[in-house]
């Protein structure tokens, strides 16, 4: 069919992967960091002149990387919101990430609809910090006459496929990244202009949602740019995860996504319910502790590194003879619980010991991400297998309790730029439709990831006793937490 490139613009560089279209086999690839922004009114690590991305974009394709490509897509990091004013330009720089200035906004839009049900019922999802729609709100309240020029929205992979096409006067967007907003829903498929009006003060334009296979359009030179999509949504379309899949990513925070044929409704607001790159929903559960508490259990024993302290971990057992900590070392959003702490139960003479401190460091993070499993579970979602992402993955201390743990076969991806990958994988579905050699119903079947497959085995009971043990701590200590 032809060559493919998918390109990955991370909060902090640009990856691009050159891919064959048939298989997914990767021929080349290319790196370059984001420059430093020197910028007017970019002295906050959350405003970033979209420019740079442009510049790592053209220094990462050096060299005739993409010479023979035939389609490009284009994956990009979330919640970046890019207001563009009547003429097409920046009104601001691009506000990016979990901005820390936008909580207060964050509460004050979910006040302003009627509380937290209101906006899962609305857009599958309540507003935080990291939100576009939340931005918006602080936009309008902080940069009143900014706001007041705002007449365009974009998402960072949507002005990159804009600038690659020559800024045409159509601008698209896909379900993945219109689902982050705030003011799309999933359920629906359509815009909710009045959450628009609601944070901003005013209604814009909003670029169009076109679907999974349907290209963006083609640059002069006839290269197709296909739809483009949250990194999100393009590292679980490289991993090729399906029905029964979900992902379990060990960031600082944790993760958890799946893929259903449904877009979920979740009162309580701890499910988002995201579309993916497919056609399908992809909902997500987060957790405000994951590796972070692993780093800070490392420090109090004063140890070096995280394989350090997954060493010391596997000369206990499990159940760590009876230490239980509950890792809301930052409050938690999984049960929501923004203001508490962490808590260490069960210490007695025989517990007080370096390993087994350390082997319940790793088994509160991984029962911390089971109860996002059981989460999604209890919305009728299933799950069948779970791919571990995120360097801890590699830890022994993680992949011997995880699999029990989550009660389902555990699959360890070899490293790779799964994201880049899923974006060029669009790229290709893209491509074949528009030859006439693809449905634009079925994705091209690429090969899988290499990974390594952990099963639960015997273990099963011994692992579903350690969550009863941590279950029985977080009841007590946080009694109704979990009412779903």
């Amino acid at each position: 069919m032809g060559i493919v490139a998918g390109l990955d613009s991370a909060p902090d560089f640009t990856r691009i992967v050159v891919c064959d279209a048939d298989s997914g086999t990767v021929l080349k690839q290319g790196y370059a960091p984001h420059p430093v922004d020197h910028s007017p009114g970019t002295g906050r690590p959350s405003d970033v002149d979209p420019q740079n991305w442009l510049l790592s974009l053209g220094e990462a394709a050096g060299g005739g990387l993409l010479e023979g490509v035939q389609a490009i897509g284009v994956s990009a990091q979330a919640n970046a919101l890019v207001p563009l004013d009547s003429q097409g330009n920046t009104v601001r720089p691009a506000m990016v990430g979990a901005d820390k200035r936008t909580q207060v906004a964050a509460a004050d839009l979910i006040d302003a609809l009627g509380g937290r049900e209101a906006w899962a019922q609305a857009v599958g999802s309540v507003p935080q910090a990291a939100h576009p729609v939340t931005k918006l709100r602080w936009l309008a309240r902080t940069e009143p006459e900014n706001a007041a020029r705002t007449a365009m929205l974009l998402q960072a992979h949507d002005w990159l496929v804009w600038q690659l096409l020559g800024r045409p006067v159509r601008r698209t967007t896909d379900r993945g990244g219109a689902s982050g907003t705030g003011y799309w829903a999933a359920a629906t498929g359509g815009y909710r202009p009045d959450l628009v009006e609601l944070a901003l003060g005013h209604q814009t334009l909003l670029p169009e949602v076109i679907g999974p296979a349907e290209a963006a359009g083609a640059t002069p030179e006839g290269l197709l740019i296909s739809a483009g999509t949250g990194e999100t949504m393009a590292a679980a379309f490289g991993l090729g995860i399906g029905l029964g899949d979900a992902v379990v990513s060990l960031g600082a925070s944790g993760s958890v996504m799946a893929v259903h044929p449904e877009a979920l409704y979740d009162p309580n607001g701890m499910i988002t319910a995201l579309a993916d790159a497919t056609g399908m929903h992809l909902p997500v559960v987060t957790t405000l502790n994951a590796v972070r508490a692993l780093r800070g259990t490392a420090e109090l024993l004063g140890l070096p590194d995280l394989e350090s302290l997954s060493d010391l971990a596997m000369k206990s057992t499990p159940g760590s003879h009876g230490l239980v900590l509950l890792p809301y070392l930052e409050g938690e959003r999984t049960p929501n619980l923004p203001h508490t702490a962490g808590t260490l139960s069960g210490l007695r003479r025989e517990s007080m010991k370096a390993e087994h401190l350390a082997r319940a460091a790793f088994e509160g993070m991984l029962c911390g991400l089971a109860d996002a499993l059981d989460v999604m579970r209890g919305r009728g979602v299933e799950v069948r297998r779970v791919f571990l992402l995120g360097q801890a993955a590699e830890l022994p201390a993680v992949q011997a309790a995880a699999p029990s743990l989550f009660g389902a076969q555990v699959v360890v991806p070899q490293p790779a730029d799964y994201a880049a990958i899923g974006a060029a994988r669009q790229a290709a579905w893209a491509l074949g439709v528009s030859q006439g050699t693809l449905d634009p119903r079925t994705p091209p079947v690429w090969q899988g990831a290499a990974a390594q497959v952990l099963e639960p085995g015997d273990d099963l009971a011994v692992g579903q006793a350690v969550r009863q043990q941590f279950v029985s701590v977080r009841e007590q200590i946080h009694p109704g937490a979990f009412r779903m």
